[in-house]
């Protein structure tokens, strides 16, 4: 999948660059700033997604962003904005204009990944068992013992939030999270990502249910012999 990285400042375009390529492996282009963007876009590049900083000489982010959604081949591009702005104002400007998300400065890998996973559907458990390189029987006992940990995990994810160890929250959504990825689920693991990116009690919990529900779904269809619903 190819990323589009676009920052006028080199330093945060290259660290920007180097999270994204820790996160999987992504074909990685970059772009010195909104102009050089909009010139590779109508020139033909197709990206899978485009993170982009929001102030930048020439064309801005949120200019660049604004002729991407105004062109019918290019409306629906997933377009993340990053930006050291973290005011409620900056981020809802962000939104009205259609940013799919926005990433506040200094990057972290957690918060990039949730963007660049939710991009990926959910394997059939034929291509699991295929990547994995395991059988049917073992690829069920993997999908009944993560969903033993997701319900085991509501409880002490609650109770660490409550008392205020958000470490100990993140930890946890990160093993679930992982299990997730190993497993194809990659809606799931998204959904997680996001969680741990931003660790509440109630979007936890709602991560919980989503993965919870992915497996199922999951072994239901590998008992079925298809593809996931």
């Amino acid at each position: 999948m190819k990323v589009l990285v676009v920052d006028d400042d080199v330093v945060s375009r290259m660290m920007l660059m180097h999270l994204v390529d820790s996160c999987g492996k992504y074909e990685i282009l970059e772009a010195e700033d909104g102009a050089d963007a909009w010139r590779q876009l109508e020139a033909g590049l197709r990206p899978g997604i485009v993170f982009c900083d929001l102030r930048m000489p020439r064309l801005s982010g949120t200019e660049l962003l604004t002729r991407v959604r105004a062109q019918p081949e290019l409306a629906g591009l997933p377009f993340v904005l990053v930006s050291a702005a973290n005011d409620g104002a900056t981020i809802g400007e962000a939104d009205a204009l259609g940013a799919t998300g926005y990433v506040v400065k200094p990057f972290r890998v957690e918060s990039l990944r949730p963007h660049l996973m939710a991009l990926a559907p959910d394997e059939t458990p034929a291509a699991s068992l295929g990547r994995l390189g395991i059988d049917a029987a073992r690829l069920a006992l993997y999908l009944g013992g993560l969903e033993r940990q997701l319900a085991e995990a509501a409880g002490m994810i609650e109770t660490a939030l409550a008392q205020g160890d958000t470490a100990a929250a993140m930890e946890r959504l990160r093993r679930l999270r992982e299990g997730c990825v190993m497993l194809g689920l990659h809606g799931a693991a998204t959904a997680l990502a996001r969680a741990e990116a931003a660790p509440q009690a109630a979007t936890a919990a709602q991560a919980l249910v989503a993965a919870s529900a992915a497996v199922a779904r999951q072994a239901t269809s590998l008992r079925a012999g298809g593809s996931p619903a």
